[in-house]
């Protein structure tokens, strides 16, 4: 099953920790976000990948053209690089279509011009590519393909650090509470679509809004509930908050090392 991953953003909110680097390719360890969502799909067997490049995607290209293997993989060295033996490998078998989408396209927009590239697949995955999870995806894909219907999104507990405030008429505060605490569910950002949510597509239109509303109004949208594990890397705080994670050994969207939920 193909995967669509949106690499195309400004990633504003991120800048302050690099203006040299599109969102995708900011590091988690010795690795760029981008890869860790890859390494998620394909340890369920997804390895076809589309990546909607836009800003800088010059640098997600050469970072594949130029990947080296032994950087995060073990292996044995005898004498010379030119006699370099993995151990494990990570990307041999991948499948991946490099596709220019525009500078300033929205999610809309990258998705439909993915669209050439998925082949006869009938149902396919999508992803923002920049939310690490341990979402049981084999889990999720068989729901959908029960629910019989177009698209499905990932819904999750929000985890950013931010109050929810509630106010009556005059603006006094009735209740504050962190968001988190809220009972209030997001998108993730994790998709499973039906070849026929293009038939909802309309020219510039952003994915989650017009053509999601005519789904809705069908009742062709499903959205699964993830309990476990999900944390976005939207902003500086939030890349610190999982260089944190990372540096304790705290990484429960690393089911490619654990072995968790494999279909």
């Amino acid at each position: 099953m193909k995967v669509v991953l949106f690499c195309g953003g400004l990633g504003t909110r991120l800048r302050e920790y690099s203006e040299a680097l599109p969102k995708p390719m900011v590091e988690v360890g010795n690795r760029p976000i981008l890869w860790h969502v890859m390494k998620y799909y394909a340890h369920y067997g997804h390895k076809e990948f589309i990546l909607c490049l836009g800003y800088k995607g010059d640098i997600i290209k050469n970072y594949f053209l130029n990947y080296n293997e032994a950087v995060s993989n073990d292996f044995v060295l005898r004498g010379s690089r030119d006699n370099l033996q993995l151990v494990a490998s990570d990307i041999h078998d991948w499948t991946i279509t490099f596709a220019d989408t525009g500078l300033t396209s929205n999610i809309g927009m990258r998705l439909r011009a993915a669209e050439k590239y998925l082949g006869a697949d009938d149902v396919f995955l999508a992803n923002y590519s920049d939310g690490l999870s341990d979402i049981p995806l084999d889990t999720t894909i068989d729901r959908f393909r029960r629910s019989g219907k177009i698209a499905m999104f990932v819904s999750v507990k929000p985890s950013q650090s931010f109050d929810l405030v509630v106010t009556d008429g005059n603006g006094v505060v009735k209740e504050i509470q962190h968001v988190a605490k809220s009972g209030i569910w997001i998108n993730g950002g994790y998709f499973v679509f039906r070849r026929e949510i293009f038939q909802y597509m309309h020219d510039g239109e952003e994915l989650v809004y017009e053509p999601f509303r005519r789904l809705i109004k069908e009742e062709q949208l499903v959205a699964y509930r993830h309990e476990g594990f999900f944390m976005c890397m939207d902003t500086f705080k939030e890349k610190m908050t999982i260089d944190d994670m990372y540096a304790r050994g705290e990484t429960p969207w690393v089911l490619w090392k654990s072995g968790g939920h494999r279909g």
